[in-house]
Formats: C-alpha cells, sequence, structure tokens
C-alpha cells in the first residue's frame, strides 16, 4: 500500500522493531528473517522511490528519504542496507525503464525487489533489439530476497555503461558472503553467462532524465545512492550512542563505573557533538536539494560536491562514534550481542567505495577551488 511522507517514516519506525527484534537471527542465517522482509512490502517501503505514477510508488522526496532509512537502519543495520539497496534499484528501474519492461515488472500484486551491483561493468555485446550480457560481480546486498537483477555492463564497440534488469533466475548466485558485518544483507557473489536482455530493460548508468516522475530522478543513480549511504550511518551512529547509554546508566549507582567518570562524560559530550553535527550537514545539504529539485532545476557541481562530502563525513564520523562506544562498553560490547553486531556492521559499512580516500580527495579538490570547470561522474570529478 504507496504513501507518502510522514506515512512511510512512521512505517519505517514500526518496521525497524520488527527488524530490531529479528536481527540476530539474520546476523546469524546469513539474511534477513522473513518477518522483516514482510514487513517491508507490507508497508510499501520498496516503492519509495518508484513514480507515484506507477503501481506502489510514493516517489519520496530526499528529505523523507533519509528519515525512512535512517530510522530502518536505527533498528537493523542490514535491514536499513538491503532496504536502500533494493529501494534504488527499484525506484531507477520504474523511472528510466522502458513502459513494457515497467508494465511487467510492476504489474504484480507485490512489487519487485531488484538488487545487484552497480560499479564493477560486464561485457555487453549488442544483438537482436537487445544485449548478451556476460560478467561476474560481488557484493549483491538483498539479492536472496530479490525477483530480480540490477547490474552494470558496458557495451562492446560503443564503452557506453549501462544498467540492466533481468530475473535473478538467469544469474548463477555464489554463496559466499562470510563477512564481519552487515551479515544479515546476503551480499553474495553473482555470474551471468551470455544472458540475453532486451534494450528495454536497460537504462544508460549516468541517465538522469526519467521517462516517468518528477524533479526527484534529476539526482540520477548516484544521487540515490548517496541519500542511502547518508542516512544509513546517520541510523547506526545514532543508534550505537543510545546502546552505550543504555548499558552505562544500567550500571549507575556503582563505584568504579562509566556512569560517575568525568572523562567519559567529557567524550561523551565531544562523540555527541561529532555525530549530531554530521548528521545536521547531511539534512541541510539535501534539504538544499529538495528545493532545486521543486524548481525543476539540476544541482550544480557544489551541490554534488557538498552531497559527497555530507555522505563521506557522516559515515566516519559515525565509525568514530561506534569506536569510541566499543572502547567505553568493555567487555559488554566484547561479547554477542547489540553493542558487537552494530561495531561490526559499521566497520562492514566504511569498506564502501563511497567513502573511500579518493571521493575525498575529489571533494577537497573542488572545495579548495582546485578543479575549475569540472563535473562530477559517478564518484569522480571529472575534468581535474
Amino acid at each position: 500500500m504507496p504513501a507518502t511522507s510522514i506515512d512511510l517514516t512512521e512505517r519505517a519506525r514500526a518496521v525497524a522493531l520488527i527488524a530490531d527484534e529479528h536481527a540476530e537471527l539474520g546476523d546469524s542465517q546469513g539474511r534477513l528473517a522473513d518477518p522483516v522482509v514482510d514487513a517491508l512490502h507490507r508497508e510499501g517501503l520498496f516503492g519509495m522511490w518508484v513514480p507515484k505514477s506507477v503501481p506502489g510508488g510514493a516517489e519520496l522526496d530526499p528529505v523523507s528519504s533519509l528519515q525512512v532509512i535512517e530510522n530502518l537502519a536505527y533498528g537493523d543495520p542490514s535491514a536499513g542496507w538491503v532496504l536502500m539497496a533494493a529501494a534504488l534499484a527499484v525506484g531507477t528501474g520504474a523511472a528510466f525503464l522502458s513502459d513494457a519492461a515497467v508494465s511487467d515488472l510492476f504489474g504484480k500484486p507485490r512489487l519487485p525487489v531488484i538488487a545487484g551491483q552497480g560499479t564493477r561493468p560486464g561485457n555487453a555485446v549488442p544483438k537482436d533489439n537487445g544485449f548478451l550480457l556476460t560478467g561476474s560481480w560481488s557484493f549483491a546486498s538483498g539479492i536472496k530476497h530479490g525477483t530480480h537483477i540490477h547490474t552494470l555492463g558496458v557495451i562492446e564497440g560503443t564503452g557506453e555503461a549501462r544498467i540492466f534488469v533481468l530475473p535473478v533466475e538467469k544469474a548463477t548466485l555464489i554463496d559466499n558472503w562470510d563477512v564481519l558485518g552487515l551479515r544479515a544483507t546476503g551480499s553474495i557473489d553473482y555470474r551471468i553467462d551470455n544472458v540475453f536482455v532486451p534494450e528495454g530493460y536497460t537504462h544508460p548508468a549516468l541517465i538522469d532524465v526519467p521517462k516517468r516522475g518528477g524533479g526527484l530522478y534529476k539526482i540520477g543513480v548516484i544521487g540515490f545512492a548517496i541519500i542511502c549511504h547518508s542516512a544509513w550511518a546517520c541510523g547506526i551512529g545514532r543508534r550505537v550512542l543510545d546502546e552505550l547509554t543504555k548499558n552505562v546508566r544500567g550500571k549507575m549507582g556503582r563505584s568504579g563505573t562509566l556512569a560517575g567518570s568525568e572523562a567519559f562524560q567529557q567524550k561523551y559530550a565531544k562523540a555527541e557533538g561529532t555525530y549530531r553535527a554530521a548528521r545536521a550537514l547531511v539534512y541541510e545539504t539535501w534539504a538544499d536539494v529538495r528545493g532545486t529539485l521543486e524548481h525543476g532545476e539540476r544541482l550544480s557541481t557544489r551541490q554534488h560536491t557538498l552531497i559527497r562530502l555530507a555522505m563521506a563525513h557522516v559515515t566516519w564520523s559515525a565509525h568514530e562514534v561506534a569506536m569510541f562506544a566499543y572502547a567505553s562498553a568493555g567487555t559488554v560490547a566484547l561479547r554477542s550481542g547489540t553493542l558487537q553486531r552494530l561495531f561490526r556492521d559499521m566497520h562492514a559499512g566504511i569498506q564502501h567505495v563511497t567513502s573511500s580516500p579518493p571521493v575525498f580527495q575529489a571533494i577537497g579538490r573542488d572545495l579548495a577551488g582546485l578543479a575549475p570547470g569540472a563535473e562530477w561522474r559517478f564518484l569522480d570529478l571529472a575534468g581535474t
């Protein structure tokens, strides 16, 4: 059942409670628990970025989108990660694919769950109004719950990068997600061998002109990814601090505990400041972007820079907070439990390419005025 703004934000809070309840099960089995996936469908969260003209679509604005993903990531970072990956692929597919493809994919009682990988490309050979796609990809978050795959390929002969959408049964899934954190995302590898994909089930990777939907889609695929990672870091960062204070308050009144430590109180204040300032930058930059989109305009290079800065900054600020919480909580964080899982999930999250050193370097070049005339291409600042 589609909804918008406040409705979806509240629904995300409700699903977060279910995700929290099943987080340990998901962590142990390497996929989200069925009740969590059912709740994501029931509450319409997979449709948050589907255009309103498509059944199940909410076409949620950027700031409300941040709140939805942040709320779910607070309950369980893996659930938040799966939602953000799937919502991106579902929403952009609904906006950019052909009419025939959208009618096929979105003409069923449940929205499709589209998952895959959009950074490392495969090879696509043109053939009969479509392409033969071959390649191997990693980090397909949520694919264990998927109906279709969203994957990047480069067209042989032209070098054009396109996104391909095809049934998950057409791929070979490789169950190799044996990792430190974000275990319940089930971000396994997959392989596609010479599979035909009709052209209508593909779209240019850097497209920002939708076939359906409004100004929201001018941010392109990468813009949605930046919302995702920014919101995820906001959610896990807040949860880490809340778990730490819950542990500390539980020991109040005992001698020699953190509750009575002035050093801890001072460090905790700094951790709160670090987190809150980073989160505020995220919401400030996206509020500015929302205004630009509502006027039907494209983002400036500086706006593109600032949303990348906010994303990378909040991610590493959340990591800093998690390091502080782990060190402060002592054996509580060492043993199996919520704080330990959050610590592991945070360290998995910072491995993502969106917050890597080259991204910071490109951000710095623009902000320092060292890249006149440059434009962003995915995570690269071209023309420098």
